[in-house]
């Protein structure tokens, strides 16, 4: 499968992730599977993905209900680049389902370029777990870009929208990928060849995406949460959110007052860290 890069597009054409489906149907019905034991392990106890793994499933359930205008073709780091290195280093870490240790910058590595391609991996992280959802996370359900209801999120990006508006959940997200994905391809932020300057202020830049990322992952658990465990893809979500919380202490990405709508989920994650 080939994953997000900093470096042009690429159309996905792979599906079918979790197996090949069975060519013949089954005229009796199938015995009902036992009820599940309850659980009283932690929520965190209860991933076994990981975000790599779950890219790859993702996709296969985003073919079926995915919103065309929010999901987003994915970008391929060109062979040889500084990019194309980095994954494999990450794909390496994750591999070893440390999270840990798949966050933290590798020895001589440029920072800029650290965060360049885990950022643009956590966007498509982000894009196909909202795309599972879009058949449920409608203008009619989601009124307001919440979490929970204390928290409302309004959009404005500055040049176009420079009052904040309120809009849909779905809008909402729609502007956040056509706003980071515009990030994302101007050479000015993310400069594609490889030895060009960073700006002096990309990591501001950074940070203000993750904080919006982080705001599409407050909506799925506090809107549509019973919705992932139906789908059966908690473990999943909570994989990536963990890999994504990791990585934003790490490098000190999202302000603390903006993590309070799922502050008690990320107290779990970062205390034993």
């Amino acid at each position: 499968m080939v994953f997000i890069g900093r470096r042009g597009f690429q159309k996905q054409h792979q599906a079918n992730a979790i197996g090949q489906r069975k060519s013949k149907q089954h005229l009796s019905e199938p015995e009902p599977e036992p009820e599940p034991e309850p659980s009283h392990e932690p929520l965190w106890s209860r991933q076994v993905y990981s975000p790599r793994c779950f890219t790859h499933i993702l996709f296969d359930l985003t073919n079926c209900n995915r919103n065309q205008r929010t999901f987003r073709p994915k970008k391929s780091a060109p062979s040889g680049s500084k990019g194309a290195q980095l994954r494999q280093h990450i794909d390496a870490t994750l591999g070893s389902g440390n999270l840990r240790e798949a966050v933290k910058l590798p020895p001589g590595e440029d920072l800029n370029e650290w965060l360049a391609v885990n950022t643009v991996d956590f966007f498509n992280q982000v894009n196909l777990l909202y795309g599972t959802l879009t058949e449920f996370c409608t203008p009619e359900n989601c009124r307001t870009m919440s979490a929970g209801p204390k928290y409302e999120y309004r959009w404005a990006d500055g040049v176009q929208i420079k009052k904040p508006i309120e809009v849909s959940a779905p809008k909402y997200v729609e502007y956040l990928m056509d706003w980071i994905e515009g990030q994302l391809d101007d050479e000015s932020i993310f400069p594609q060849k490889l030895g060009a300057p960073f700006p002096p202020n990309f990591k501001d830049v950074v940070k203000t995406i993750f904080k919006r990322l982080f705001r599409v992952y407050a909506h799925i658990y506090h809107s549509h949460f019973q919705k992932i465990v139906s789908l059966k893809e908690e473990a999943h979500l909570n994989t990536c959110f963990k890999h994504f919380i990791l990585f934003t202490c790490e490098f000190g990405l999202i302000d603390k007052k903006e993590l309070a709508p799922l502050q008690e989920l990320i107290e779990s994650i970062v205390v034993p860290y």
